[in-house]
């Protein structure tokens, strides 16, 4: 599939299914490394929402411009600072917390930029990846980790835990939490975070100032 093909049809990533869940109608919504605006997209056309876009790569930018998508050129490690405090309802980080250099002072950002923030990221505490890596003694690969240790742009891979830990660092408050499976079937965090954490591929977490309450 083209990337710059708006007319092909998209098969719906289980994150952003579930991102989409977690957002309320007609919200302002922030998507920061939108990658090439599938979530906007489906956030647009199903929840009606206010969409604006932050991405890195130049040739993604062009290809949401092209499709309608009001989509800037930005890094989220650097030009968050510049948006004004609860400018959006959400500020959505899809699979992209693990890339950035300060993972601390995205999350932060988020949380200051929008009333509420989802983060969805791989959990590198994954049985498979756990058992890769005691058996190969190397660095593992997966379908959600393809890329070679020297390939990746994943500088900050992290667990369940790891991130509930950092959302505890942040004073934030986890409002909900959705690991699941290859097939996109959900684990519910809160019954069990080191189950969730050996069982879960990937996570959702829809986080809020803890002092907005």
């Amino acid at each position: 599939m083209s990337l710059t093909d708006p007319n092909l049809p998209r098969t719906v990533r289980a994150d952003h299914r579930l991102i989409a869940e977690m957002v309320e109608p007609g919200s302002r919504v922030l998507d920061v490394g939108c990658g090439d605006g599938a979530l906007l997209e489906l956030l647009i056309s199903e929840k009606n929402v206010d969409g604006r876009g932050v991405e890195i790569s130049r040739d993604n930018v062009n290809a949401c411009v092209a499709r309608g998508l009001s989509v800037i050129q930005g890094d989220a490690d650097q030009d968050l600072s510049g948006y004004p405090d609860k400018a959006f309802d959400y500020a959505i980080l899809s699979l992209t917390i693990q890339a950035t250099r300060q993972p601390r002072t995205v999350l932060e950002n988020l949380l200051r930029i929008g009333g509420r923030a989802i983060v969805s990221f791989p959990n590198f505490g994954h049985w498979k990846i756990r058992t890769s890596l005691l058996f190969s003694g190397r660095m593992p690969r997966t379908p959600n980790l393809p890329e070679t240790w020297y390939e990746s742009q994943d500088s900050h891979l992290c667990t369940i835990k790891d991130f509930s830990d950092l959302v505890a660092l942040v004073d934030a408050e986890v409002e909900d939490a959705v690991a699941f499976n290859s097939r996109g079937q959900r684990l519910a965090i809160k019954n069990s975070l080191s189950l969730q954490n050996l069982l879960g591929e990937k996570a959702v977490f829809l986080l809020a100032p803890r002092s907005k309450r």
